[in-house]
């Protein structure tokens, strides 16, 4: 796999999570995740990747989400885990996480970020699906071998109990299929997808449901490790504008 060309030869993460079932004292998840959600994704991050990555943990609790232009603009990878508080995001937030993905930034949605704002904004649905919470067996299955995402990653990861989530997922048909789940109840699930937007990449990656200790999972990390190093971009970011011709020479 070939690292992406950053500013600095370091990719520069921000783990965002809304924080909100740990912040409200939630038994169960601040068993499984003392040091929050965010930090279990940061500690992956930092265990499999090293000196290759800095990472900064944002929240929804903080001063515009965590997400002030300063953050934004010296993020290269963005990651995003919300589940209950997506309308507590504000808009001007989302627009600006919007614009940095299409000036080359990259972003990671996990599980029930399906349903955030800049998700949705992202692929232009509603990004609805099937679900049901009886602590199933997952499968996920590599159905794209060679992508970089993929690199050392067994096939399949088994994840013995997790959120069942289901199609139809009403998203844009993907521009790469990397994983494929299958539940113990029957249901198929397209799990891992990327998608191309104005710059930046986007992947889309579903297990990893509150209530259940998915985040420390050797090979969900592994997975999320991976498409760090893919989303990241390459040379610098570009705004995409509309461009006026300073000559007018199409001026009727």
């Amino acid at each position: 796999m070939t690292d992406a060309e950053t500013k600095d030869g370091v990719i520069r993460v921000t783990v965002w999570n809304e924080n909100i079932h740990e912040s409200n004292g939630d038994e169960l998840v601040n068993r499984l995740y003392p040091d929050g959600i965010h930090g279990a994704i940061a500690d992956g991050l930092r265990s499999l990747l090293g000196d290759k990555i800095t990472v900064r943990v944002a929240l929804l609790q903080e001063p515009e989400n965590g997400l002030p232009q300063e953050v934004v603009d010296s993020t290269d990878v963005l990651l995003w885990w919300g589940h209950i508080g997506h309308d507590q995001v504000a808009d001007d937030v989302v627009d600006r996480v919007h614009s940095a993905v299409h000036a080359g930034m990259g972003i990671l949605v996990l599980h029930s970020g399906h349903f955030s704002k800049i998700f949705k904004r992202l692929m232009g649905t509603t990004c609805s699906l099937k679900w049901r919470n009886d602590g199933e067996r997952e499968l996920v299955w590599t159905i794209s071998p060679k992508h970089p995402i993929a690199d050392g990653v067994p096939s399949p990861i088994v994840i013995p109990e997790q959120e069942m989530y289901g199609e139809f997922f009403d998203i844009p048909v993907p521009e790469e299929s990397i994983f494929l789940s299958t539940f113990a109840g029957g249901e198929v699930f397209r799990s891992g997808v990327t998608y191309t937007r104005g710059r930046g990449k986007v992947f889309y990656f579903s297990p990893g449901d509150q209530e259940f200790p998915v985040y420390h999972h050797p090979d969900i990390r592994r997975v999320l490790a991976n498409a760090v190093r893919w989303a990241a971009p390459i040379g610098p970011r570009l705004e995409l504008t509309a461009d006026r011709h300073e000559l007018g020479w199409f001026e009727a």
